[in-house]
């Protein structure tokens, strides 16, 4: 059946889907994918944090939907106890063993990252497994006997779930990339049909190989189905383009707080223009260096028109993680300094899904949209800023030892340029990329000053990444898991 037609009658079924992440609640529950499930006749599960699932009930409960935990904490608890090294550089070799006929810079970084942080004794194992990953980059039955290998731990947590349910299709948000293995592997190893989606614009080409059996996979683009094809083996039959449902909302302006409020709830100037940054990338890298120019060169009126900062902490600035808390206080200091300095922190769902949450999208949507000019550093909301016409500038300082913690990796800004993701931000022009303040003065006054200058670029970038821009991808998605469950 082709995606977008009508589904023909079929036999009441049950899907049960796994939600651990708050990215995840978006697509499922925020989108047309579970409304329409439900609309054609069938059931759904949602599994989703334990602390949650009354919350997740009360706001999305109707009629043929149920909210179960997902023990994620028991999961772990398999995951760390159970045969744990070799459970560890399993997933390890899962996550940066795709083939080399993609992009693989993003896996490369990781595998810089692991090396650079690993105890004395991972040190030890390192140079092995660096051998082991340039074997996967080039041989389809080396990553295939990794996948074999990792069905050897499967934990039984969800076995009484299964059997009080029986699903006719289990669904998660990676094809195994989370603690969701452990779900979709008892799913397979009892004869459920399995399918995974593709919540993140980076995944395909961060995360590789599948961590279970996995039958069908929905993603992006093509861009991500050649990713998923050529890098991972997936059988190209088996992979689905059915856009990303949780922008739906963004097209149809659902989100968009009135610009008047949105102004008051952040104390913003309506008579200034608005520069909004969004921290990314702090894994690897501070964003403060980035930041503290913008502040200085707003308040000495460098800029070709007055403006104000409006700035948005990432979700893991409020990890339990010093550093991260650190740069997240010295941003708050900085809004205290200057005067036209904002802050605005994300929202948290709670419980495991923490700051990634549907309860942000207000928040998200109006900042991308009142912005005159959005930064940050190549992060997924460049895609999300571009489909709302706002321009973006992606802001790579590099700050001096990075982190500068003994035992913190850390990657310099000016050298991440050719991760796929941002490779491909940089190639369709869709903005600019200043690395130091010279170049970032000029970028912002040239958006400034003409903020229509790389539109038509901008919306080529998006049909190219997103596929769907006519707030259609949720039923599409919708209509391949109806598929599955007809055939």
């Amino acid at each position: 059946m082709a995606s977008g037609e009508k589904t023909n009658f079929m036999t009441k079924k049950r899907i049960l889907i796994s939600a651990d992440h708050g990215l995840a609640i978006i697509y499922f529950l925020q989108s047309d994918v579970v409304p329409e499930l439900l609309k054609a006749g069938h059931e759904v599960v949602i599994l989703t944090d334990d602390g949650l699932k009354e919350q997740i009930a009360r706001r999305f409960g109707q009629p043929g939907l149920s909210v179960e935990g997902l023990r994620l904490k028991q999961a772990r608890h398999f995951f760390e106890t159970v045969d744990p090294t070799r459970q560890w550089w399993l997933n390890f070799l899962r996550r940066v063993g795709a083939s080399g006929r993609i992009n693989v810079e993003a896996m490369t970084s990781h595998v810089e990252q692991v090396a650079g942080e690993a105890s004395s004794r991972r040190k030890l194992i390192m140079p092995f497994m660096r051998v082991i990953v340039g074997l996967l980059r080039r041989s389809k039955a080396a990553r295939q006997w990794v996948i074999n290998q990792q069905l050897n731990y499967t934990d039984h947590l969800y076995d009484d779930l299964l059997q009080r349910y029986q699903p006719d299709l289990v669904v998660a948000s990676t094809p195994g990339w989370r603690y969701d293995r452990y779900l979709l592997r008892e799913a397979a190893a009892q004869g459920i049909d399995t399918a995974a989606v593709i919540v993140g614009w980076d995944n395909p080409s961060s995360y590789s190989l599948p961590g279970a059996p996995v039958q069908a996979v929905t993603c992006w683009s093509e861009i991500q189905k050649e990713e998923l094809v050529l890098g991972s083996d997936w059988n190209p039959e088996k992979v689905h383009v059915g856009g990303i449902p949780s922008y739906d909302g963004y097209f149809r302006k659902e989100w968009l707080i009135d610009k008047r409020e949105y102004f008051k709830l952040h104390k913003l100037d309506p008579k200034r223009k608005l520069l909004g940054y969004a921290c990314s990338f702090i894994t690897f890298s501070p964003n403060y260096q980035n930041i503290e120019p913008l502040a200085r060169m707003l308040a000495e009126d460098q800029f070709c028109e007055p403006c104000q900062l409006l700035i948005r902490l990432h979700p893991n600035h409020f990890m339990d993680e010093p550093l991260f808390a650190g740069e997240r206080e010295k941003i708050f200091a900085l809004a205290e300094k200057y005067e036209h300095v904002h802050v605005v922190e994300p929202v948290p769902l709670g419980g495991e899904l923490g700051y990634y949450s549907g309860e942000d999208m207000p928040e998200k949507t109006s900042m991308m949209a009142y912005s005159d000019v959005f930064m940050t550093v190549y992060s997924t909301m460049v895609v999300e800023a571009a489909l709302h016409g706002t321009p973006i500038v992606a802001v790579c300082f590099d700050a001096p030892g990075g982190w500068n913690t003994p035992g913190k990796f850390s990657l310099a800004l000016t050298k991440i340029g050719d991760w796929p993701t941002h490779q491909r931000f940089r190639l369709a022009n869709a903005g600019k990329v200043a690395y130091d303040e010279e170049r970032l003065l000029e970028v912002v006054n040239a958006y400034l000053d003409n903020p229509d200058l790389d539109q038509e670029n901008r919306k080529k970038f998006i049909e190219d990444e997103i596929t769907y821009t006519d707030g259609s991808a949720g039923l599409h998605t919708a209509q391949f898991f109806l598929d599955l469950l007809s055939q």
